[in-house]
């Protein structure tokens, strides 16, 4: 079993099965939708206002997602639920996508993800910033 890597997508089969972008609330047309389920390798796929859902209810919605080299993330706007606060997700968190539904299910707890480093957007492209982040989930895998 290789090392938890918080950056990298555990299952990048994940982002198959994208749909052009829509609005919250509003389902992707199936019908019309005439390529493949699945983009191709490499394919830019939009998860920003995908919903997030830890192991035991709903986190928020995707704010913005990084495709940086080495640093894949996820900044989750968690609304009321900690008062507007927003978490950095590392990729590898991800369990799997549903585009359909545009649900990102990740394998924490609210409790875990409640108690992760708080974010700060100047801090995002901090190495120490990530390294901490990173340390911080790489943990709560090997205690889940």
């Amino acid at each position: 079993m290789q090392p938890f890597n918080p950056w990298a997508w555990r299952d990048p089969a994940a982002l198959a099965g994208g749909y052009d972008q829509t609005e919250p609330g509003e389902r992707p047309d199936r019908e019309s939708h005439d390529g493949p389920d699945a983009p191709g390798p490499g394919t830019p796929l939009d998860l920003t206002g995908y919903r997030v859902e830890a192991t035991d209810g709903r986190i928020g919605a995707i704010d913005e997602a990084s495709e940086d080299a080495g640093a894949r993330w996820l900044v989750v706007d968690t609304g009321p639920w900690i008062f507007g606060r927003k978490v950095l997700l590392p990729v590898g968190t991800v369990a799997r996508v549903d585009h359909g539904d545009r649900v990102v299910h990740v394998d924490r707890s609210r409790e875990q993800v409640k108690d992760s480093p708080a974010f700060d957007p100047e801090d995002g492209a901090r190495p120490d910033y990530r390294d901490q982040v990173g340390d911080y989930y790489a943990q709560s895998y090997r205690r889940s």
